[in-house]
């Protein structure tokens, strides 16, 4: 056997060896497992506090919309001032929620004699008002003929403060239906808002 000959099967048989105990060798699997999974794991979180916290917005935008159709159910008839106490009474809700891209529209429709729905009034916060007199369609069986339904509207853009960079803002609405509760029709005194 020659000089280089042996030197190679030693080499390739050292080679060998260390890699059999390699093999063997369990040391640091534990970490190296944790850092393959610790990805995942993060992600994983982030996401249920980004979930979570987006399940709490939608929940206070329907808080909102309830509240806002009950304040002016309540009344007989309400004027701007009113509705603008209603409209800061129901974004109040939205705490700790910045309420800056809350829209909500509240408007009153009434049926006449054959229940044909038309909007008697409307006002607005950082949205449209409906047009007065233009038709309104509502869900079958809210109204009769000489009723009236109160209709609270609430868009929100939720942006959440973790994806904001992956997804962008979450566009939550809300519509919320309830009938006048002390009269026929709540009117709206004024002029209107």
């Amino acid at each position: 056997m020659t000089r280089n000959t042996f030197r190679e099967n030693g080499i390739v048989s050292v080679l060998k060896r260390r890699l059999r105990a390699l093999a063997h060798d369990t040391h640091g699997v534990s970490a190296v497992e944790f850092a393959l999974i610790l990805p995942i794991m993060v992600t994983m979180y982030f996401g249920a506090v980004e979930f979570s916290s987006a399940l709490t917005v939608d929940r206070r935008v329907s808080s909102v919309a309830s509240a806002a159709a009950d304040l002016a159910a309540q009344a007989e008839e309400v004027t701007s001032n009113s509705v603008q106490d209603i409209f800061t009474a129901a974004t109040s809700i939205m705490l700790p929620y910045s309420a800056d891209s809350i829209s909500i529209v509240l408007t009153s429709v009434v049926a006449d004699a054959n229940n044909d729905t038309t909007v008697d009034w409307s006002c607005a916060q950082n949205g449209s008002a409906k047009s007065q007199g233009s038709a309104y369609t509502l869900p079958a069986g809210l109204t009769q003929p000489f009723s009236s339904v109160i209709v609270a509207e609430v868009a929100y853009s939720y942006t959440p403060p973790i994806s904001q960079y992956l997804t962008g803002g979450l566009n939550m609405t809300e519509t919320f239906y309830l009938r006048p509760r002390r009269s026929l029709a709540v009117t709206m005194q004024g002029g209107g808002c």
